[in-house]
Order: structure tokens, then sequence, then C-alpha cells
């Protein structure tokens, strides 16, 4: 696992944004950066899991939380600029966004993607991201160490025979990080990528459904480096695909 030593309240005052909160990596992240002292702005298209991630989060003594309900598949331009201004208006400045919601779309040969399949992993992985980073960017600069993380996988810089779309917007995703982070090398906003590895979530169940899935790491191990982006520890840390196993 990455090595970093977390130390408590090394997120405290932090305002951070988590997208596909209510599951998986992002709820693990959510809890974990509320815990060290964050406000967390719960982002996912599942109300009712979003508000069992609140719930979780009021329970462990943390500040309360904020929700915001969205369907990457279907949010607009104008969504995520209202969404943005609201972060503004309510908490003043952004410290630090995780996108990582994602779709996986369809295992299968490249000449068998479908059309549709193809459209909706783009929407998800890539052209969402591209909005909302674009509306995000200004609350970002109102910080004075700002983190935007986006979530890779090792298909995202090594294609792989079926894996198609999803290893296509990885791809994408990791070229935006770059651009973004060459952009703004010289101002108080860094930008990295995280590739999370074989971890124990949905996602990976059914990517490889005949996987043990016991002797995969879990989303707590690999918490450490979803810690140290967000930890003023990493200021320093720009453009840079990170290993999280």
């Amino acid at each position: 696992m990455f090595d970093y030593s977390i130390s408590t309240n090394c997120l405290a005052q932090k305002i951070i944004l988590v997208t596909g909160a209510g599951d998986g990596i992002g709820r693990t992240a959510a809890l974990t950066y509320a815990k060290l002292g964050a406000t967390v702005i719960l982002l996912g298209k599942t109300v009712k899991k979003l508000e069992a991630v609140y719930d979780e989060i009021i329970a462990q003594g943390s500040a309360e939380p904020a929700i915001i309900p969205l369907d990457l598949k279907g949010a607009t331009k104008q969504h995520y600029l209202d969404m943005s201004a609201t972060i503004v208006e309510q908490f003043g400045k952004l410290d630090g966004a995780l996108l990582n919601a994602s779709m996986l779309g369809d295992l299968t040969p490249f000449t068998q993607i479908n059309e549709k399949t193809w459209d909706d992993v783009m929407q998800v992985n890539s052209t969402s991201q591209f909005l909302m980073t674009q509306a995000l960017i200004p609350a970002l600069l109102k910080s004075e160490i700002a983190s935007l993380v986006f979530t890779t996988s090792t298909v995202g810089h090594q294609g792989r025979a079926f894996w198609g779309a999803y290893s296509v917007s990885k791809f994408a995703i990791e070229g935006m990080m770059q651009v973004i982070a060459d952009e703004y090398e010289n101002s108080s906003l860094r930008t990295n990528a995280i590739n999370p590895g074989a971890t124990r979530t949905k996602m990976r169940a059914s990517a490889y459904p005949a996987e043990d899935q016991e002797k995969l790491a879990t989303t707590e191990q690999i918490m450490p480096l979803y810690v140290y982006l967000m930890a003023e520890d990493s200021k320093s840390v720009n453009g840079k695909v990170l290993n999280a196993q």
C-alpha cells in the first residue's frame, strides 16, 4: 500500500467534494476525510445511499456534510455551474475535489462495443468530468492550497483487450489531468490522478466475477494515498499518476 502516516485533523477546516460518494471508494473517502476534520460534499446519483453516508458521518461525530444528488449521465454544463456557485456561496471556497465516480460499461471485443454504451461511458467518465472541472476550478482557486484528484486505472495508461470504452475514457482522464496540471502549475491548484488498483468494490466484482474478493485490498486499506493528496503534505505534487497499491 501507499506509505503515508495519516495525522489526526490533517484535513481540518477543508471543504472537499467527493463524487460517487454513495458507495465503494467514494463512500470510504468521504467518511475518512470527514473523520480527519474536513467538511465533505457528497455527490452521487442515488439519494438513499448519500443519506446513509451522511448519517454515518454524523454518527462518527464529524462536521455535517452537504449532499448533491446528481446523475452524471444526464447532467448539463449548467448543473455544474450552479453547483459550483452554490459551493462558493455556502462555503466560500473548495479545498479539494475527488472525482471518483465512473462507469464500467461492457467488457467486449472492440468491434462489438455498443455505440450507446460507448456514449454513456464517455459521458460519465470523461465529458461530465470535463464539464464539472471547468465549473469547479474557480472555486478551487479560492483556496490557498487546493487539490483536484482524478481517478484512473491501469488500463488508462496501458490499453487492454476487451476493456474498450472504459480504457479509452481513462486515457482521456489522464490526459485531462496533465493538461490542467500544466496550465495551473504556478498557481495554488495541484492536479493529480489516483490508480486505486485491484480493490474490493462492486465494479471490480462485475469486471472479474470469478475473482476471490477476499484477496483484494479493502477500500479502507488504500486510503493513505487519498488522504495524502488532499493533505498539505502533497502541495508540491502536481501532474502525477500515483498508485494506491
